[in-house]
């Protein structure tokens, strides 16, 4: 069978000019490009700042532990000093709760991730299974083929027949209009036996 599409394709590294193009790899990539931050900041504690402007003037951003922090320390190339006790608990906290949704981030985007492949999965077992039946795919036949294949059915339609007859022809007969013996004790009572027949 023919493969209507092209598959996956490498795409050139230049400017998109359809609009409708530009915004939904914009999202896509996107994802991707927050997601490797996210798992450095949680795997190594790194300390990150990221920040996208779409075509359409929004405004997209991942830090850890925050903008302003990172950018304090790269403008001035010295981490920020906290005043207090309470500025440092408070930024412990603050960095925590951060670290704990990266995390959460993390194990959404892997779950996401997993489930594309499934559906992938069963999109290649569902065009298995057209290929495999192919009474359910709409194919177009020769008539040779179609006409060999009317002669099978109707083969298999005769052996049906005879097999039903030999079936038919063994049960016991009586003069009742069904054909079928009208001495025929019902399996379920016990206490009746079966009539012999001889």
């Amino acid at each position: 069978m023919a493969r209507k599409s092209k598959g996956r394709q490498k795409v050139e590294m230049v400017k998109m000019n359809n609009e409708s193009n530009l915004q939904v790899t914009f999202s896509k990539r996107r994802a991707g490009l927050f997601k490797k931050p996210s798992e450095l900041s949680t795997l190594c504690g790194a300390e990150i700042a990221i920040i996208v402007f779409s075509l359409g003037r929004k405004v997209f951003f991942f830090c850890h532990p925050c903008v302003e922090t990172v950018l304090e320390r790269f403008v001035s190339g010295n981490p920020p000093q906290a005043t207090s006790g309470t500025m440092k608990l408070i930024e412990a906290h603050r960095i925590a709760s951060v670290r704990k949704l990266n995390m959460q981030l993390t194990q959404v985007l892997n779950q996401l991730e997993i489930k594309k492949k499934r559906g992938e999965e069963l999109n290649h077992m569902k065009k298995t299974n057209e290929n495999q039946c192919w009474w359910m795919a709409p194919k177009e036949y020769e008539l040779n083929t179609l006409q060999q294949l009317k002669a099978s059915l109707d083969e298999m339609k005769k052996n049906v027949a005879k097999h039903a007859e030999k079936i038919v022809i063994r049960l016991p007969f009586d003069t009742n209009p069904a054909g079928f013996s009208s001495n025929i004790v019902p399996l379920n009572n016990p206490n009746m036996m079966p009539p012999k027949y001889h």
